[in-house]
């Protein structure tokens, strides 16, 4: 028989064995994520072949990009409340499925019109894949380690950001814009064999009706913190949509120089979704939720007063990006603290609100731009940031008082945990 010391070891082992195991899926878990966020992204950098190849405008190629955004915003919650009964590994598994067939009909498309409804089909299927991976993301880690499960998740989406328009430019100058969409699609074929092996099943949810996602919305703490994510993601790209010619205003910076400064962006954003996991989970998601906007808005309001130095803009502009990216795993972590039992529910609005933030702020950008002068982007995305800042507050506030149990009993009856595997 095996002394005490020796059992207590073995199972230290065992536990440290399951945590690395663990760390392993989370990561194939971002891998996933990745993927739905390089096929948002990749239309960007290939409008003038899709233009060119299909025969129509840029700017009406350009739609492409934000028939997918609003896809992805209206399908989330939606496709969540109809595909509720179904195994979660399963449903995303099906949901790569789709996803790998849109992407190889893209790459077969004959004319902008059939493209056009594959980027819709695309989209829906990857909402679904990114709730279904922060879900599982939270579920497979302790508590005290669910922010930063839930950042290396967003870590995957933020880095096809970076590579997202590089990997489409490179693949389409020399194959083809064709090629890239037939790459996504084999690519996710293969993660499906992938999950098989490597997630557990999660058992599935009771039905949840679509009116269940609305009466989320009735309750004030929760209704504001899906603010905070629209309107922070809104001031943001009231100036990032227009990032381009702010730098050439204001810096000069075109060409090479300009791909450079969106790579650094890009890096500075893979480290954002991690920072706001990290932060959740040692400051408290509570703590967190005001502190990251409260940053973010005097970041972004400072960015005039270093325009007239590269280097001095470059280090602001880097921590303006890397904030940016850590409000939705900042956000997450909140929903889940503040109603855990309705946690994928709110993470689907809440992945909706991220893209109608995204919307806003390039709508804001453009009035900006039209009513006052492309300088001022900064100055209105801080105030808009500010008003986030202002519901974060009020949020935390209010998640304190009777509204708090109330979202309790609209949640509890209908999802009694958090996932069973």
């Amino acid at each position: 028989m095996a002394p005490p010391s020796t059992v207590s070891c073995c199972s230290q082992l065992q536990h440290l064995s399951k945590e690395l195991s663990m760390d392993r899926r989370i990561y194939l878990l971002a891998l996933v994520a990745f993927i739905a966020g390089l096929d948002e992204n990749i239309v960007g950098g290939i409008l003038p072949l899709l233009a060119h190849d299909l025969k129509v405008s840029v700017s009406v190629v350009g739609q492409l990009t934000s028939i997918f955004s609003l896809s992805f915003a209206l399908c989330a919650a939606l496709l969540l409340s109809l595909t509720a009964r179904f195994e979660r590994r399963t449903l995303l598994q099906a949901a790569l499925a789709i996803f790998a067939t849109s992407n190889l009909a893209a790459a077969l498309a004959s004319n902008y019109a059939s493209l056009f409804v594959l980027r819709i089909v695309s989209a829906a299927s990857c909402s679904l894949i990114v709730v279904l991976c922060t879900t599982f993301a939270s579920a497979l880690v302790t508590p005290d380690y669910r922010g930063r499960a839930i950042g290396v998740i967003f870590m995957g989406i933020s880095a096809s950001l970076v590579l997202g328009i590089p990997f489409g430019i490179v693949l389409s100058e020399h194959l083809g814009w064709r090629l890239p969409f037939a790459a996504m699609a084999m690519l996710a074929a293969a993660l499906i064999f992938w999950l098989q092996a490597s997630l557990p099943q999660m058992t599935a949810r009771q039905p949840l009706p679509l009116r269940r996602y609305w009466q989320q919305l009735t309750v004030p703490s929760l209704a504001l913190a899906q603010l905070v994510s629209i309107l922070m993601i809104a001031g943001h790209f009231t100036l990032f949509a227009y990032l381009a010619p702010y730098l050439g205003a204001t810096l000069g910076l075109h060409g090479g120089n300009l791909s450079l400064m969106y790579a650094l962006f890009g890096v500075s954003a893979v480290s954002g979704g991690y920072l706001g996991g990290w932060l959740s989970d040692r400051l408290g998601a509570r703590r967190t939720m005001w502190l990251v906007p409260a940053v973010f808005t005097l970041v972004l309001a400072s960015l005039p007063l270093f325009a007239g130095s590269l280097w001095l803009f470059l280090p602001v502009m880097m921590l303006w990006s890397s904030l940016s990216w850590s409000i939705s795993p900042t956000v997450q972590s909140y929903l889940i603290s503040t109603a855990p039992a309705a946690s994928e529910v709110n993470i689907g609005l809440n992945t909706s609100a991220m893209h109608l933030g995204v919307a806003l702020g390039a709508a804001c950008g453009g009035l900006v731009i039209a009513s006052r002068s492309l300088a001022d982007t900064p100055t209105v995305g801080a105030a808009i940031s500010g008003t986030a800042l202002l519901c974060a507050l009020l949020s935390l506030y209010l998640s304190r008082a009777p509204s708090l149990a109330s979202s309790r009993r609209l949640s509890q009856p209908v999802e009694p945990g958090d996932g069973t595997f």
